[in-house]
């Protein structure tokens, strides 16, 4: 897989595992009320995604559906880290492969078998929903996936997420 993986990579991968998804490209949205103003009608829960670290430089990405607040201290707690901070975008591009304003599960296709230690944490109020949508590596598109799909290419990129409530 050449590095970073392109959206094109990216639904090779998904092909590969049998996981049908549906794009939508739209002009690149860079907050939450970006999205949600210029998306239009695209089905199933809409998500945010957060990068942290805490002092050892321990990596976590924190997905969860888009209207929740985190409490980011109860989260790192949860998930055994110290005290946290946003991830730089230097770590967030070598790491995920994706640049502020497109940060998404599907990075870790990129970060697979390069960063085995990064803490995977899924909201499990997201999960609840049928169909979930990220960015498919940019933030000028949003892919719509199965959540259940979407658990199925977590493993398959060798991670192990927590499900956690946030």
């Amino acid at each position: 897989m050449p590095y970073p993986a392109s959206e094109s990579d990216l639904m090779e991968f998904l092909k590969k595992l049998e996981i049908q998804t549906e794009t939508v490209s739209h002009p690149p949205v860079h907050t939450v009320e970006d999205a949600q103003s210029l998306r239009g009608e695209i089905q199933g829960g809409h998500c945010k995604c957060l990068f942290i670290r805490d002092k050892k430089k321990r990596r976590a990405l924190i997905v969860m559906d888009e209207n929740k607040q985190a409490d980011l201290k109860a989260v790192a707690q949860i998930l055994g880290l110290g005290r946290i901070s946003f991830g730089s975008s230097n770590s967030m591009m070598d790491m995920l492969g994706v640049k502020p304003g497109s940060v998404t599960p599907f990075g870790l296709i990129n970060a697979m078998d390069r960063y085995p230690d990064i803490i995977i944490a899924l909201d499990q109020g997201m999960l609840e929903n049928e169909y979930l949508n990220y960015h498919p590596l940019h933030n000028a598109a949003t892919t719509t996936i199965r959540s259940d799909d979407l658990l199925k290419f977590i493993a398959a990129t060798g991670y192990r997420p927590q499900i956690i409530e946030i």
